[in-house]
């Protein structure tokens, strides 16, 4: 290989022999011309005199040469020159190049009125052209004639502002543009108005203040907002937001910046603004995904500004295949060179479609024509012809981006690369073969970058670079680390698709949404945001939440369900694409945030900054914690600062502050600075405080100690509070030995002294204050010197205990033996936590003491507890309300719990019961006791009479460790059972011991009872009684006796008794049924007795006795009594022949009911002229020969045992009652039964019966006799007669006990008529008088309905219309005469039990005949 010499060594040695083919030779003097000795002083003479001549003349001659040589090479040169020049298009002197900023635009902030130059040197082959833009709209000199001037000048180009106005703050812009690239340098004017000038100076990239009508005059209130929005692409949406603007200027109204995320948006064809008439709207006409975002209305207000946010989803358009993804976005190109351009995307969000295999790119060619001048001069011509070599290598080739289907590589140009114009070769080869292939043979490279394709995949390559230029070819680079095509983590670093994000949790937000935070991934690589996707509990279905790559760690996710349980996940995405989705989050019940909205999602700001010390070039300063923590821990502090002149906030500490102090550093002596904080938790960071005060950066050197800060207050009582602070950070010239307190009500500047004498602690219990009344408090340090300065004023505090406070609690722990204080908050929160102190000194790391909190309580347990542990011990519960408690532990009662702490240490097994017994079912016994609390090592033993007792025969021994019983059963249970009885009990240290002496009269009680059991075993393996006889009392008033019957079969008899004698039944009980009732209607006095039921079967037989009778017979009238006085009617008054009658109809009554009749509040007895009775369907009192006095309130009183059920009836209002009566006289002619006629006969079978009574009507009555509610006819057995219309008879010949039954006669005429029934017995010949069956209960007849209507209580003295009181229609007769009557009247039947009596409906009186 021939070495090549480098340009400089070549350029030396032509200038070397250059300058020896121009050097003069030496004259050498010929022998011709030598002189003799004599001759030389003649020569010397004459050549002195024309030496002169001589050197003049040389001097001349070596001019000319020169001259003529120089002339000569410029001639060839310039000849050269010329046929070189139609290379120079080929190869241009200098390497394309993109633009780039050497000196970038600088920020200002500037005065109003005053001119501002923002300049910036660029460079680029062939030379940038420079344009300016303000807020990203272009800067035209013309249409501000005077305004603006724009210069370039050797490369710096310069944009100088005259006369600057406050509207003149943005954000200015120089954009460099060649054929090869583009570049932007960007800085910020910030115009100031003096104090007092009217108008304030504004920040960039806020809104431009208007002209003429200041926004400080215009008073601007937002009203209705837009809300979060969800839109779908190719939709259009609309964000409006109403709003009330003082004064309202048609022709100005406010201006109003959009913001989405942090990006200005301006007016254009895809963006639509307008305001006016108090409505500011923002329309989107075409949505794209690029769209979704955070949008910020920002209009400028009197007050400052008035903003409004919400998000803006936008949702994937319908594909036109299922199944297909969403569009790309953000598609951006960079890289721009004349061989290729990069081109980039967002992957969009996929869920339930398939994985992206891959993309197509479509481009569309814009013809665009750059007119660029070059400027070649001669100097440059020969520096190329002279210096041009061969290139030296690149360096530093490395891969920045590493694709699914690319690779681009980067390096650094050779230096030095020669004034020739290079390009490149890349060569590949696999892994390590050392056979290098070609790569890019057709495309001839010119920058240093260029995508590699056409790799295979799961093979790595190594890269290598050659340069070159028309001088030959460099030696290739340096080869790359090896590289494969796909790496999801990266060879190089930031390389790859990122990894998965780390854990995400789901928190309360509102109602409707969430808020969802993660942990970002460990490999970034690049990245470019985050997708999160829902699913709800259960469905397995996955939704996007955002379809915008969304760039922080947490995420408000809007539109779900109330009620609704969801997880969620996120996936991170880079230009490589998307990473696998994070692991889920824990299910989340959608519900209200606990403090309602989103704003209280980061914390609100800070306040009250003050200044705790300063040496000149720092100073210390304290806040206060904000109000409102957001919902989750503060976690850290950021400070800005600026100097009191300025409006440029710098950031004080890149690192947050963990606590609320900090020391600011690097400040200048002399000069006054602001400050502001901001608090973040785990949402974000919150908003900032106000700008605190201008302190001054001088050194602190008086002698007295600085303010004290951070007062807070705990255990605020009603009475009293206890007030805490942290020391000064400047003590002054001495140590602090003490404090001040100052109190005040709120609201008043008239503070006193708390305490009299110094305190040398930092706390101090204020007590004697007004319950409910507000105080301020302040704190002054002492030293030898003086009083220190004052504190700043704290926050009021209400002298109020918080509902529900309680206070700590000192016990010992029962299992333990160990000493603690507990404390039940009244009020936590999710982030609260529980800080305890001794002396208030928090307690961090202690031997003496452990700590244990959950949910509401806290637990301070002493390890060992001695007098050293005697003081005061606080607890505070941060994130509430000054929850707090303090309790101060003395020798006193620290002895008493050691004592009882060590009675707990060395215990006795502690007996919640002593030794005791019980019966079985079987007739067996069993011994037990019960202890607190067993161990599952536990031992024990029984001792009767003195021998231990081991489980045997007869004998069952166990115990149970978890209820702590412990039992001994005897089965067979005899005499010789008797005596003491111990269990003795050994379970660790702890032992215990019980007896229980069981003789005497308790043993044979014990015994009875066994015995009992053990009969009762017996009895229930055949067929038994499961529950005994009772009773109850049925809806219609029938009193029905059950039981429960266990273990029958189908054999199984079953029969019921009555005083030992059998009760028939007409349907036979059903034992397979599991239960017998026995009814008994119409119950009276004549149902008592012994009632009996007996079960048996070929397995057994078993018996159950009722005795009705005494406190049973009582039971049931009352029950009786409670369903009869529930359904009694109102009272109403019936007309009688005797008087006047009030009746109560009610379900069933009896005479053994307690019932009451009052007048007057008086209780009336039953006399002659009061007379008191009833039948089975109401009771009545008869008034006869009522007169005046007899008026007034009437009142029934139906007693159940329980409560008593009234009716009341006025007579005083039914006008005059003797009236009433001689009314009812007059109307006498009705048909009526006179006398004659018995309630029950009873009568010997084959005798006659003969049933004969008299009646009276006028006209004569008709009469018609019934059986059992049928109508009886004359026949040869059945002989009707009715003689003279006064004698009317039923004869019945030969009776038998079929004819037992209820016979009634029906006596009507035109007027009215009368019911009379008679109960007739049949019994045959010897045999004893019959009773009524028991066990049947009466079937009532199916009767029509009757006619009239139901009785009502009567309203008025005047009777209706006298008509015939129906009760049923009567069926037709048959063709007999049933009467002397030739006209038959209608008949009616004999009334069931269901009817009522056959007197006048209640709602009518007697009737009146007519006159």
């Amino acid at each position: 290989m021939v070495k090549v010499k480098s340009s400089s060594q070549v350029v030396k040695k032509e200038q070397v022999q250059a300058t020896e083919a121009m050097a003069e030779q030496a004259y050498t003097v010929p022998t011709f011309r030598e002189r003799a000795p004599e001759g030389m002083q003649e020569y010397q003479r004459m050549a002195a005199h024309f030496g002169r001549d001589l050197v003049q003349l040389q001097h001349e001659l070596h001019r000319m040469k020169v001259a003529t040589k120089e002339q000569v090479d410029n001639i060839e040169i310039t000849r050269e020159v010329k046929g070189m020049m139609p290379l120079r298009k080929d190869y241009p002197a200098e390497v394309p190049k993109a633009p780039d900023f050497l000196v970038s635009l600088r920020s200002h902030t500037v005065w109003e009125k005053t001119p501002v130059k923002l300049f910036c040197t660029v460079s680029g082959k062939p030379n940038p052209i420079v344009k300016w833009y303000r807020n990203n709209v272009a800067i035209e000199p013309l249409s501000a004639p005077g305004k603006y001037k724009i210069e370039n000048k050797y490369g710096v180009h310069s944009l100088i502002i005259s006369r600057c106005a406050v509207t003149d703050s943005g954000i200015y812009s120089a954009v460099a543009t060649n054929p090869h690239g583009k570049a932007t340098s960007k800085a910020t004017v910030c115009v100031r108005r003096p104090l007092g000038g009217g108008e304030l100076s504004h920040l960039p990239g806020q809104v431009p203040l208007l002209s003429g009508i200041h926004p400080s005059k215009l008073e601007v209130t937002l009203l209705e907002s837009f809300g979060v929005t969800f839109g779908t692409e190719g939709e259009s949406v609309s964000l409006v937001a109403n709003m009330v603007v003082v004064p309202d200027l048609p022709n100005l109204p406010p201006e109003a910046m959009w913001y989405r995320d942090d990006t200005l948006l301006m007016p254009s064809r895809w963006a639509e603004m307008s305001i006016g008439g108090g409505v500011a709207k923002l329309t989107l006409p075409h949505l794209n995904k690029d769209d979704e975002g955070l949008y910020t209305l920002c209009i400028w207000t009197k007050d400052g500004t008035a903003e409004h946010s919400a998000y803006l989803f936008v949702k994937d358009a319908t594909p036109t295949v299922a199944g297909a993804p969403g569009a790309p976005m953000d598609v951006a190109v960079f890289d721009v060179n004349a061989d290729y351009v990069l081109v980039s995307w967002k992957p969009p969000n996929t869920t339930h479609e398939a994985p992206i295999t891959g993309y197509f790119v479509d481009s569309l060619y814009v013809d665009v024509m750059l007119k660029v001048l070059f400027c070649i001069n001669k100097h440059l011509i020969y520096s190329c012809l002279v210096y041009v070599t061969i290139p030296d290598p690149p360096t530093n080739v490395h891969a920045t981006e590493i694709n699914k289907t690319y690779i681009v590589l980067n390096w650094t140009p050779p230096s030095p690369r020669g004034r020739a114009p290079v390009w490149y070769l890349i060569e590949k080869c696999v892994g390590d073969s050392h056979i290098w292939q070609r790569v890019n043979t057709a495309v001839q490279l010119r920058s240093p970058r260029f995508p590699v394709y056409d790799m295979e995949d799961k093979k790595s390559y190594r890269f290598r670079v050659i340069t070159v230029n028309k001088y030959g070819s460099s030696e290739p680079s340096e080869p790359t680390a090896a590289i494969q095509k796909v790496d999801p983590y990266g060879v190089v670093s930031n390389i790859g698709v990122p990894s998965a994000p780390g854990q995400v949790i789901a928190s309360r937000n509102t109602k409707t949404s969430a808020f969802v935070q993660w942990e970002p991934p460990k490999h970034a690589n690049n990245l470019m945001g985050y997708y999160v996707d829902a699913s709800l509990v259960g469905s397995k279905k996955w939704f996007p939440c955002n379809h915008r790559p969304y760039k922080h760690t947490r995420f408000v996710v809007h539109g779900l369900v109330p009620g609704d349980t969801y997880v969620f996940r996120v996936q991170a995405v880079n230009a490589s694409g998307l990473s696998e989705e994070s692991q889920d989050s824990a299910p989340f019940f959608i519900d209200a945030a606990l403090f309602g909205a989103v704003e209280y999602a980061t914390p609100s700001a800070p306040y009250g900054i003050s200044l705790l010390n300063c040496n000149g070039s720092s100073m210390t300063l304290a806040w206060k914690r904000p109000k409102n923590t957001g919902g989750s821990k503060i976690t850290s502090y950021y400070l800005d600062k600026r100097e009191a002149e300025s409006v440029d906030w710098k950031e004080v500490n890149p690192s947050p502050a963990a606590h609320r102090t900090f020391m600011v550093e690097n400040l200048t002596t002399g000069v006054f600075y602001e400050f502001k904080i901001q608090a973040a938790n785990l949402a974000g960071v919150g908003l900032p405080s106000e700008p605190s005060k201008a302190f001054a950066c001088e050194a602190w050197t008086m002698a007295e100690p600085g303010p004290a800060y951070d007062i807070s207050f705990w255990e605020v009582r009603d009475t009293f509070v206890l007030v805490q602070w942290k020391p000064p950070v400047y003590a002054g010239a001495g140590p602090i030995t003490g404090y001040f307190v100052d109190m005040a009500k709120k609201g008043s500047s008239d503070f006193v002294a708390v305490n009299a004498e110094p305190v040398g602690h930092c706390y101090l219990k204020v007590s004697g204050l007004e319950t409910g009344a507000s105080y301020v408090f302040r704190v002054r340090a002492v030293n030898a010197k003086d009083v220190g300065k004052a504190s700043d004023v704290s926050d009021p505090v209400c002298a109020k205990a918080l509902p529900g406070t309680k206070e700590i609690v000192c016990g010992v722990d029962e299992e333990t033996g160990d000493i603690f204080l507990n404390f039940e908050a009244c009020e936590v929160s999710e982030t609260s936590k529980f800080t305890w102190s001794k002396s208030y000194k928090e307690i961090t790391e202690s031997s003496r003491v452990s700590i244990t909190s959950s949910g509401r309580n806290s637990k301070l347990t002493f390890v060992n507890a001695e007098k050293e542990d005697l003081g005061i011990y606080s607890v505070a519960v941060t994130n509430t309300d000054g929850v707090s408690s303090s309790y101060s532990v003395n020798e006193e009662e620290l002895k008493k719990m050691l004592e009882l702490s060590y009675n707990i240490k060395h215990p006795i097994v502690p007996l919640k019961t002593e030794l005791n017994y019980e019966i079985l079912e079987k007739g067996h016994v069993r011994f037990w006791v019960q202890a607190m609390k067993l161990s599952s090592s536990v031992n024990y033993r029984f001792i009767v009479n003195d021998k231990a007792i081991t489980s045997a025969e007869g004998y069952k021994i166990s115990h149970d460790a978890s209820t702590g019983i412990i039992q001994m059963t005897i089965e067979h249970f005899t005499k010789a059972n008797e005596g003491t009885y111990t269990i003795q009990i050994h379970d660790g240290k702890a032992k215990s011991q019980s007896s229980l002496v069981l003789v005497g009269d308790a043993f044979k009680g014990a015994l009875k009872e066994a015995e009992f059991q053990r009969k009762e075993h017996i009895r229930k393996q055949g067929p038994h009684f499961s529950e005994y006889l009772s009773f109850h009392v049925t809806d219609d008033c029938t009193v029905m006796l059950v039981c429960k019957l266990a273990n029958v079969k189908k054999e199984t008899t079953f029969t019921w008794f009555k005083d030992d004698e059998e009760i028939p039944v007409d349907v036979p009980p059903n034992p397979m049924s599991g239960s017998c009732s026995l009814p008994i209607p119409m119950f009276s006095r004549k149902d008592q007795g012994i009632y009996k039921a007996v079960l048996g079967d070929d397995h057994g037989k078993d018996t159950s006795v009722y005795d009705i009778s005494g406190k049973v017979f009582e039971d049931i009238i009352n029950a009786i009594a409670s369903i009869a006085g529930s359904s009694a009617s109102d009272l109403v008054l019936q007309c009688t022949p005797e008087g006047i009658r009030l009746q109560c109809y009610m379900k069933y009554y009896t005479e053994e009911m307690k019932t009451s009749w009052f007048h007057r509040d008086s209780k009336i007895s039953s006399s002659e002229k009061m007379r008191i009775g009833g039948t089975s369907e109401m009771a009545w009192m008869q008034i006869c020969e009522p007169t005046d006095k007899e008026k007034g309130h009437y009142t029934i009183e139906i007693h159940d045992g329980k409560k008593s059920h009234s009716r009341t009836f006025d007579l005083s209002g039914q006008g005059n009652v003797q009236m009433c009566y001689m009314n009812y006289l007059l109307s006498v002619d009705r048909g009526r039964v006179v006398g004659g006629l018995p309630d029950v006969v009873t009568i010997m079978e084959k005798k006659s019966l003969s049933l004969t009574c008299t009646v009276w009507g006028d006209p004569s009555p008709e009469v018609t006799w019934f059986k059992n509610e049928q109508e009886v006819v004359s026949d040869d057995r059945y002989k009707i007669t009715f003689e003279g219309g006064k004698f009317a008879s039923l004869t019945i010949n030969n009776v038998y006990v079929e004819d037992s039954g209820k016979y009634s006669i029906n006596v009507r005429n035109k007027y009215g008529g009368e019911f009379v029934e008679i109960t007739v017995s049949v019994y045959k010949q010897g045999g004893d008088i019959p009773e009524p069956k028991l066990g049947q209960m009466a079937k009532p007849a199916v009767t029509p309905k009757p006619a009239t209507p139901a009785p009502q209580s009567v309203k008025t003295p005047t009777p209706p219309t006298p008509t015939p009181s129906v009760k049923s229609p009567t069926p037709t007769p048959p063709p007999s005469v049933k009467s002397p009557t030739p006209t038959p009247a209608p008949k009616s039947p004999t009334p069931p039990r269901s009817m009522r009596s056959p007197t006048p409906p209640r709602s009518m009186r007697s009737p009146t005949p007519t006159k």
